[in-house]
């Protein structure tokens, strides 16, 4: 079964074709990062523009490096939230389109679904249950994936995602955007020697809230410069991502050991940091539990992951017939 899948949810316009879920033909992104660079974040106008600029080509192209045909696609998907609501309609717009013209099902997909299915297509022998851990730049969410379309949420942001609070961080220092990977960069050129907090709101609870920790670093970048001292930016780098990483560990370790799982699945474009990886692989040891996390180009958003979780919802009977855009759109 061919997915033909389009994703255009935030500043990467991407269309994939994947074979039942795991196979990928084709995946294309065109990535809009060097136009939002100068902004420091994505500016949602300009970004649906460029996707309306950017959807035909790469339409074209996904099918010309998959080596297929319209008429070879038995499924189109598009995302459908969550994301920002101009750039969601370019990419939904497109897909459904194209399954009127052609007499296709189609199927709406949750972004944030997508996301966890990156992991089948990098891991062609993982299946559920597990307990997954998703890490952007607009979300944050802890849930125990019972199977391919059964999710429980047990925990997500209160206030800032993770990915959002490496940007804030990262400007406050005069840094590149997107922040997370210049940070992970610098953190391993420097030392551990700020004492910033660990929020972990309650021991029962798997909520995350980054906004404290990033206010701790703005009162210490701004009271070393009160006082005239030298602020080590590589060493405020690894002070502040090892805070994140404790408060990831900690409730993603805790809900494993809760659920009885001995698998836990990272996504999302933050699992792409190599201290997150590190840490992660080094307790998994410790605790007998397999890290999962995809390839790197499967960590962005991409059209490929947004393939493989329609697959699994439409072989499940559970497609959602609600396919308006959703910027806001959750997991339940």
């Amino acid at each position: 079964m061919k997915i033909l899948a389009v994703e255009s949810s935030c500043d990467e316009t991407s269309v994939a074709v994947v074979e039942d879920g795991r196979k990928v033909y084709s995946n294309v992104i065109a990535s809009q990062i060097d136009t939002h660079k100068k902004f420091g974040g994505v500016v949602p106008e300009i970004a649906s523009r460029q996707h309306v600029e950017a959807i035909n080509t790469v339409l074209k192209e996904g099918l010309e490096e998959a080596g297929v045909k319209l008429s070879d696609i038995d499924i189109i998907a598009a995302t459908k939230g969550p994301g920002l609501i101009g750039a969601l309609l370019v990419g939904l717009s497109a897909g459904k389109a194209l399954a009127l013209s052609t007499s296709k099902p189609f199927v709406g997909v949750n972004h944030i679904v997508g996301h966890v299915c990156a992991n089948y297509i990098s891991f062609k022998e993982l299946e559920p249950p597990f307990v997954g851990l998703i890490i952007s730049g607009g979300h944050t969410y802890l849930i125990e994936v019972k199977d391919y379309v059964d999710f429980t949420l047990h925990g997500r942001t209160v206030d800032d995602a993770v990915g959002e609070a490496f940007d804030k961080v990262a400007r406050s220092l005069g840094l590149a955007y997107p922040g997370g990977p210049v940070i992970d960069s610098l953190a391993k050129k420097g030392k551990e020697t700020i004492e910033f907090p660990r929020v972990m709101i309650k021991e029962d609870n798997y909520n995350f809230s980054f906004s404290g920790l990033k206010t701790a670093v703005l009162n210490y970048l701004n009271s070393a410069k009160l006082r005239g001292e030298e602020i080590v930016v590589e060493d405020v780098c690894k002070s502040f991502q090892e805070a994140i990483v404790d408060v990831l560990i900690e409730k993603s370790f805790r809900l494993a050991r809760e659920t009885k799982l001995d698998k836990i699945v990272l996504c999302g474009g933050v699992s792409a940091n190599s201290r997150i990886r590190e840490a992660f692989e080094e307790r998994g040891q410790a605790e007998n539990i397999k890290i999962f996390y995809p390839d790197l180009k499967l960590c962005t958003d991409n059209a490929a992951m947004i393939a493989s979780a329609a697959y699994y919802e439409y072989i499940s009977g559970k497609v959602d017939e609600n396919n308006l855009a959703n910027p806001n759109l959750g997991l339940k």
